[in-house]
């Protein structure tokens, strides 16, 4: 829903940054004199449709921009919420709905003003890495004439530095009669002004920043894309050094006039643009802005567009940076070898998807259907691996399009995709000047192969991302069908990310019971075992994730094939006063009883990798955000288990759950434990490098969740799979593949008596303590 620029709109707000949000508000702009008494902004939970917040306003719009006024509101922190989606709705003061926008995603109200209305995606969005003091906020061009009529060409756009109660960034307001826009095709200004005649590719250089950054400067070519604020030029004929980008992005500030195939000559200022700004980590992108815009002629042939494939230029497909920028190297580095395609025309040949569509219309592909690439997977998406984070991968965005990026899942063909180098989001991408065409691969999801035998435990973890009751009856049957048909039925479920009964509706309730009940209930329909659950209520808004959701892990276990040792349930004593915990979830250990054999199992879910840095930006190599926190996490429950092997060196443990984390990097190789001090195995080591990953982020299939066991459990004659599920696919209620791990362990003759066992837990635990106080002594 859009409005007609005469009535207030939404202009500006901030939802989502590094740690704790801050700063949280909505601001909206309009003519000059409205009067806002009555008018609200609601907003809404995308998570079933429900209005969670109102905010009040009132008073009326003073001129602030030629014409125009601002008005902002905010809360306390956290109360505008993360998304995946989420809604605001802009309600004037006869409860008629103004504006209904949301983000990371679109869906219908079910109550309050915007009842049975479908959100409109805004597109752009803000996450846990967005820089403190950033917004998403429009940007163009409004211009009313002297009668009062109302132009526009507002978009919205990635993060910025916030401009509460002022015009945005790249953003002009012009009231009656008002005159020149500011950076449109007919110039910002440089009559009089000597420029420095230049080609297009003096101007880009072999290097990440242009030698001409800042001066006027006068060149040519032919247009090749238009944007809504801007164009694309490419040098007619280039100067054949594949080093050397020959085309670059002329900033109109709006709608250019210009067409496809237009000849134009351009004098204008060369500026690196950093979206997002210096804090976000993103790359500069160069630009020519302030244009004076002469086309020579029209109807041009197109510079024919480098291919990208074994028939034209390939990338590297191991080293995105090698040398921190020292170096200008596109043969070797993939960072480089794209900005020496900044702006150019490119044909991805034979393009592969190797993740789904995401809510923001992107997907990412490799050519030639995968043939070059390293790390491709047997379901045709590509896996990173230590020293190997797929550079060959390349992102297409849809905003060059009319209609949006056709939905595709991992191993569909989209053929050859023609269109322009872009930058955004840490990313550099294809901009396609017509759609795709796709061609179904036909991927469907797993079932395990591995079998149910009366002497097998089986054991799976399975982040179900933030399951509550609210949930929705669709959710909970799909996970069911999951656990039921995927997975067989597993004796014992590790579950990460559930949410108490009230989910994201921030009540202070913590009791999980009634998510648990509703999925368990959901698994019998389907013919599946009565489980029972095990978890401990975290204290309320302490253990981090969707605010008021209380997530926590927790254990599904069947009561007629293991039983559960009484009192063994406990978060791991400590967690609670250990620093690496704070605001994240404390590792969850119960004990099971199978054939008379113990086996203690730590559910766990480590701190995110939020804050990372983009892995095509401006800091290299780029920062893993979290890491310290889950290598302490991880030394944490490490410790533990050492203490349980000193009492019982073939004592049967698991250490599993989403850890957020690759194998080869510190937290994992804490938890594992180095040389002597090893006594976890990491079941993926089972698989090919290629078939370990039960993520995908950015096209990067990945493995954040893990099983590890301790000896004893590995020579059980284990089986190992990563059930592929949902990564892969369009529309999945959960983000994770479940693991499933099977063990073969016969009746013992004489079980270990419970109480002993609970014994050796007590006497691991006071190991462990002593061991972390003799270090601190130390240190």
């Amino acid at each position: 829903m859009q409005p007609a620029w005469a009535t207030p709109f939404i202009n500006e707000f901030h939802y989502d940054n590094v740690g704790t949000d801050t700063g949280e508000f909505i601001e909206i702009a309009g003519l000059a004199g409205t009067d806002l008494t009555g008018w609200t902004l609601q907003l809404y939970n995308g998570n079933g449709g429900a209005l969670y917040n109102t905010f009040n306003l009132s008073g009326t719009l003073t001129d602030q921009a030629n014409g125009f006024g601002f008005q902002t509101v905010s809360g306390p922190s956290n109360s505008i919420q993360n998304g995946s989606p989420d809604g605001i709705a802009l309600v004037d003061n006869t409860n008629t709905v103004i504006q209904f926008l949301s983000y990371e995603g679109s869906f219908t109200a079910t109550n309050g003003a915007a009842n049975g209305l479908t959100s409109t995606d805004i597109g752009v969005r803000e996450t846990s890495s967005t820089p403190v003091g950033f917004s998403l906020q429009l940007t163009g061009n409004i211009t009313t004439d002297s009668s009062g009529n109302v132009t526009s060409d507002f978009t919205w756009a990635a993060p910025a530095a916030q401009t509460a109660g002022a015009a945005n960034i790249g953003q002009t307001f012009n009231g009656a009669g008002g005159g020149d826009s500011g950076g449109g095709d007919t110039g910002g200004g440089n009559g009089g002004t000597d420029a420095t005649v230049a080609a297009i590719y003096e101007i880009q250089g072999a290097s990440h920043g242009s030698a001409f950054d800042g001066q006027l400067v006068e060149t040519s070519g032919i247009v090749t894309a238009i944007a809504s604020n801007g164009f694309y030029v490419q040098d007619a004929n280039g100067d054949g050094n594949d080093a050397t980008s020959d085309a670059i992005f002329v900033f109109t500030g709006g709608t250019p006039t210009v067409a496809i195939g237009d000849d134009v000559s351009i004098t204008g200022t060369v500026d690196e643009f950093t979206p997002g700004g210096a804090s976000s980590g993103n790359l500069s992108i160069t630009e020519i802005t302030s244009p004076t815009i002469t086309v020579a002629s029209s109807g041009n042939s197109l510079p024919p567009a480098v291919i990208i494939g074994s028939a034209g230029r390939t990338p590297p497909t191991s080293s995105i940076d090698s040398d921190n920028f020292a170096a200008f190297n596109p043969n070797e580095d993939g960072i480089d070898f794209y900005e020496s395609l900044e702006g150019m025309r490119v044909t991805i040949s034979d393009a592969q998807a190797v993740a789904p569509t995401n809510n923001f219309g992107e997907i990412y592909v490799v050519a030639d259907a995968g043939a070059d690439a390293t790390g491709m997977n047997d379901r045709g998406g590509i896996t990173i691996s230590d020293g190997d984070l797929n550079p060959e991968r390349l992102q297409i965005d849809d905003s060059l399009l009319t209609g949006n990026s056709p939905d595709v899942q991992i191993g569909d063909g989209l053929g050859d995709v023609t269109g322009v180098i872009g930058y955004s989001f840490g990313n550099f991408e294809l901009l396609p000047t017509d759609a795709p065409t796709v061609t179904a691969g036909g991927l469907v999801a797993e079932t395990t192969s591995i079998p149910v035998e009366d002497d097998r435990l089986t054991v799976a973890s399975f982040n179900v991302e933030n399951l509550s009751a609210q949930s929705g009856d669709d959710k909970f049957a799909a996970l069911a069908q999951q656990i039921v048909d995927g997975l067989r039925s597993p004796d014992v479920i590790g579950l990460q990310e559930i949410q108490d009964n009230s989910g994201p509706t921030n009540d202070g309730v913590t009791d999980a019971s009634q998510t648990y009940q509703a999925l368990i209930d959901a698994i019998v329909a389907l013919g599946g075992p009565q489980y029972a659950f095990a978890d401990v209520a975290p204290a309320d808004g302490t253990s981090g994730g969707q605010p008021g959701g209380n997530i926590r892990t927790g254990f599904l276990y069947n009561p007629d094939r293991v039983d559960l040792v009484p009192g063994s349930v406990m978060a791991v004593p400590g967690a609670d006063t250990d620093a690496a915990f704070n605001n994240s979830r404390q590792p969850l250990v119960a004990t099971f009883v199978f054939n008379g054999q113990e086996v203690t199992i730590v559910n766990n879910h480590f701190r995110s990798k939020g804050g990372s840095d983009p892995l095509f930006g401006s800091v290299q190599p780029p920062a893993n955000g979290g890491e310290d926190a889950r290598t302490a996490q991880a030394q944490f429950v490490h410790d533990f288990i050492q203490g349980l092997l000193a009492l019982n060196p073939t004592a049967n443990v698991i250490a599993l759950g989403d850890l957020n984390e690759f194998a080869f990097l510190p937290p994992l190789q804490a938890l594992a434990g180095l040389g002597l001090d090893q006594i976890l195995t990491d079941l993926a080591s089972l698989l090919a490098a290629e078939e370990r990953y039960s993520f995908i982020f950015e096209g990067n299939s990945q493995l954040l969740d893990h099983i590890f066991v301790t000896d004893n459990l590995l020579s059980a004659d284990v089986l190992f799979d990563i059930v592929h599920m949902n990564a892969e696919f369009l529309n999945a209620f959960t983000d994770h593949d479940p693991l499933l791990a099977s063990f073969l362990l016969p009746a013992l003759a004489v079980p270990v008596p419970p109480a002993l066992l609970l014994l050796l837990m007590g006497l691991a635990l006071f190991a462990a303590l002593q061991r972390k106080r003799l270090v601190m002594v130390k240190g």
